[in-house]
This record gives structure tokens, sequence and C-alpha cells, in this order.
């Protein structure tokens, strides 16, 4: 698919009136990010803004606290319950501002009140791992998206996208490597049969 067809697609989700939340969802790799950024750049700063799960990780030193600094990624990784409440707090326009976190990469943490959602904002677009992920509190966020479209590239190619992506963020290509074999691909299993419960499927 085009990614002008997908412009439309986001175009008349925040042209319908009232505000959207559109999710973009796949594995690891699969470029939902940059897939994210783009549309809001088509759209504008005053109609779409991006806000990612990945804001909902837990802090390093909370991660190690409970044992699970070495999958880092993993649905028990995140604060999947404030990513939800985070959600249904967006669904209506407020009087000012809502500020939702960020994840800064190269520091490998999250970082509080660094998105502004202004109120005239009709489109937020929040991307992530596990927006169809049914286990846990994972399960209340899918209620709060009008469309979940599931990115589903080329495996090998996406393999190689998250073996470099860390190899830049400071891992050695090594480490890079079984990392992605151990944990990212862990995770991409835990997230494709959620791929069935999209409303669009981008290959």
């Amino acid at each position: 698919m085009e990614f002008t067809e997908l412009e439309e697609r986001a175009r008349a989700l925040a042209a319908s009136g009232a505000r959207r939340i559109l999710g973009i969802t796949g594995p690891p790799g699969a470029g939902k990010s940059t897939l994210a950024a783009r549309l809001a750049q088509a759209l504008g700063p005053e109609r779409a803004v991006v806000v990612p799960m990945d804001g909902f990780h837990l802090a390093q030193a909370e991660l190690e606290r409970l044992g699970r600094a070495d999958r880092k990624g993993a649905p028990d990784t995140f604060d999947a319950a404030g990513y939800a409440a985070l959600l249904a707090r967006l669904r209506t326009p407020a009087a000012a501002a809502v500020y939702a976190p960020a994840f800064d990469r190269s520091l490998e943490e999250p970082v509080a009140g660094s998105i502004p959602v202004a109120p005239s904002v009709r489109l937020v677009i929040t991307e992530g791992n596990y927006l169809l992920y049914g286990a846990g509190e994972w399960a209340e966020v899918r209620a709060f998206l009008d469309e979940v479209w599931y990115l589903a590239p080329d495996d090998a190619l996406r393999v190689r996208r998250l073996v470099d992506r860390h190899v830049r963020h400071g891992k050695a290509p090594a480490h890079a490597e079984e990392w992605v074999a151990r944990s990212d691909e862990a995770n991409a299993r835990l997230i494709a049969p959620g791929r069935t419960r999209a409303d669009l499927v981008v290959e």
C-alpha cells in the first residue's frame, strides 16, 4: 500500500469531527514510529500528534528491581494500565493541553511530560508493539482506538533494521544480534496473533 493511501485514510479520520485515535502496531522493527511521524508531518501539528507507547516503558532502575532488565521491551516491562489511562483521557479534548511521556533512546529511559496534545488536535497517532495484545491490562487498550493498522514488512528486512538500530544506540554487533534473536523476536511472536484483529494490514 502506498503512503498516499495511508495519508488519505488518516486525513479522513482527522476530518470526522470528534477527536480520533489511530493505532499503529506490528512487531519490533516494522517501521511503526517512522510511519507515525510521516503521517503527523503530512497532517501538520495543529491536526495530528504522535503519542508513542514506548513512553510507558518502566524506568531502568525499576526493571532492575523487578529482575526484568534483560527482557526490556516485553509486555510486563511497560506500565500498560498507565498507557490505557492516558488514551482514555485523550479521547475527549480537554480545555488545556494534555502531556504525554516520550522515550529517549539516547538515555534508554521514558521522559514524562514531553509531548503536549493541544485541545485543537483532531488525530492522536499512537504506535507501539502491544496495541492488539490481549493479555492482562493490555486488553483494555483496543477499546480506546478508533482504528488500528498492523505493519507486516518482510521479516528478514525487519530483523536487519532491528540489529542496525541496536548498534546505532550502542550495542556491539554480536550483542545486538543476540538481543534481537532472544528478546525482540520472542516479542514478535507474542504480537503476531493481533494481526487478525487489525482494521488494516500494511504489507
